[in-house]
């Protein structure tokens, strides 16, 4: 395994800037298309009389996209013995995935003229697979662009860009649909299908001029990775069967749905729940011993597993899956939540302010994280450490009272900002003391919530939207760590496990049906839980590696 050292004292590599500023605008596409896809659940429901889960099929065929994306990247490198998105490189990648992601978007607008829901479910497939190559790409790309030890902050800087695009995805998409920023539910109703067939047709064309401005950018680089790989065939034969048995798991859930009769008892509608989260609970353990197994397996006999013989890899697959499965969690049943009599009986309409300050409090965090990157002074540091985070909830609040929200019941959230900003200043800039913290203040956080009720529930639940915010980057750059020839195979590993927001949270939604909603969030409890394990475990990993990754970065970079 490739060893690599870092110091204090060593000098570290350059920052490429331009390359990079280039690179994050990909980031905002992505927060902004999955943000607004919310829009479309409420209309889809309604414009095509589906019941909710059908409904939460715009969502589904997002997130399976990017698995489905990555597995076949890494199925055609496999069969032709060489990195697929190496030997194009990184620059040409994403401008492959723009354009497929183009593609999609007209594939949206071709379904939208023949007013079909399944059409619509195909172009956002489309427009996702782009998003998976973009990804597999983008993020070694960033790691690649400056010195190791700083990976996380670029990474970071990009998720902060995500974020932006995530918080204010709906209210442009709102606008753009409705003339409003806060569409009411009768607009939702009303609104014609020419609007997301116009809205569709600026997307398509925002995918086309960003593929050009990466095409001819001087400052990109090619990001070639020529180097010749060994075969990984039992990887690629693991995750064929984990995809075989998940498509078994979801079979039964998705028949369940077909002709069911809405008059059902309590005891009949309980007992078809637990039916369905038997086979969730199914899909779950299949991607948990389909990596331990690999985990296991390639310890004995690296040989064959390609990028799955490194441990770090193998556990951080686990823990992106994860990560995105809590983070998705926590907002979907969040709503839910917020109903509940002790909790302020909120309506649906008067929920979306919490909605956003969970996004924006990801923002808030990656914005944070991403300080580190920029070649300033440890003082200058330290001060934007202090503001930035305040400067991104003061935007929070300010952009969503322009959308006529009342925002009065979170400005004490700014509590909790203050915690963010101690949590950053103790961590130090060390990837995996930063992930031990956070996930730690997760866990703690989801304990408050359970135990309690009203505002301090509330704002606990919140802040889980803080803890997340720096774990995607964590996570990603300590899973690639040391990984050399096999990081894009790695990155296409890590991007399929995005799957998380596809079981873990409708495993919660389940889980409710059954305990109540509120008692449903142990489950971001037992993931957080995993995390930690996560940040303790690599650690271990790397230093038997010849890997100190844990070392801040002081020097000018």
């Amino acid at each position: 395994m490739q060893q690599n050292n870092h110091s204090n004292a060593a000098k570290l590599q350059a920052t490429n800037y331009g390359a990079l500023s280039t690179l994050i605008t990909v980031f905002f596409f992505w927060g902004f298309i999955a943000a607004g896809n919310g829009v479309f659940i409420p209309f889809c429901k309604d414009y095509f009389h589906l019941d909710q889960f059908q409904s939460q099929l715009v969502d589904y065929a997002f997130y399976v996209a990017y698995y489905i994306g990555a597995l076949v990247i890494f199925m055609i490198s496999s069969a032709t013995g060489k990195d697929l998105v190496g030997s194009w490189g990184y620059k040409k990648s994403i401008v492959y995935g723009l354009l497929f992601s183009a593609v999609g978007a007209v594939a949206m607008i071709i379904a939208v003229n023949a007013n079909t829901f399944t059409g619509m479910l195909v172009g956002l497939f489309i427009v996702a697979l782009g998003f998976s190559l973009q990804q597999t790409a983008a993020n070694p790309f960033a790691i690649s662009l400056g010195d190791e030890s700083t990976a996380t902050g670029r990474i970071s800087l990009g998720g902060g860009i995500n974020s932006f695009g995530t918080m204010i995805g709906p209210i442009i998409v709102s606008l753009l649909l409705f003339g409003t920023a806060a569409a009411t539910e009768e607009q939702t109703k009303n609104l014609g299908l020419n609007n997301v067939s116009f809205m569709y047709a600026g997307v398509g064309a925002l995918f086309i001029a960003a593929a050009a401005l990466f095409n001819f950018s001087k400052k990109v680089p090619a990001g070639l990775n020529i180097e010749k790989q060994e075969p990984a065939n039992k990887a690629l034969n693991v995750l064929l069967i984990i995809s075989g048995l998940l498509i078994f798991m979801f079979i039964p859930v998705f028949k369940s749905y077909i002709g069911l009769a809405t008059d059902l008892s309590s005891t009949q509608q309980y007992d078809l729940e637990l039916y369905r989260f038997k086979w969730l609970l199914g899909a779950l353990f299949v991607i948990i011993f389909g990596m331990l197994f690999s985990f296991q397996s390639a310890k004995k006999n690296p040989h064959g597993w390609g990028a799955m013989q490194f441990p770090q890899l193998v556990l951080g697959m686990l823990a992106i899956f994860t990560y995105v499965g809590v983070e998705v969690a926590i907002q979907s049943n969040l709503g839910e939540l917020l109903k509940l009599d002790y909790m302020g009986g909120f309506a649906s309409s008067q929920i979306s302010p919490y909605i956003s300050m969970y996004w924006g409090s990801l923002m808030i965090g990656r914005w944070a994280g991403s300080i580190n990157v920029f070649n300033l002074s440890n003082q200058t540091k330290r001060l934007l450490l202090l503001v930035v985070p305040l400067l991104a909830f003061g935007i929070i609040i300010g952009v969503n009272v322009l959308a006529q929200k009342d925002m009065s019941p979170l400005y004490s959230y700014v509590l909790c900002v203050a915690i963010l900003i101690a949590a950053f200043f103790i961590s130090n800039d060390k990837p995996v003391k930063t992930l031990l913290i956070f996930s730690a203040l997760g866990i703690i956080s989801m304990l408050i919530g359970l135990f309690t009720q009203g505002q301090i529930a509330i704002y606990a639940i919140l802040s889980g939207g803080l803890w997340c915010s720096i774990m995607w980057p964590s996570i990603f750059s300590l899973s690639l760590a040391g990984l050399g020839k096999y990081t894009t195979q790695g990155s296409a590993f890590l991007v399929m496990m995005i799957l998380g927001g596809g079981i873990i949270p409708p495993l919660q939604g389940k889980l409710a049906d059954m305990i109540g909603i509120h008692q449903s969030y142990w489950v971001t409890v037992i993931c957080f839980a995993y995390i930690a394990f996560f940040a303790v475990a690599v650690k271990r990993i790397l230093t038997k590696q010849g890997i100190e990754y844990d070392s801040p970065a002081t020097s000018a970079h």
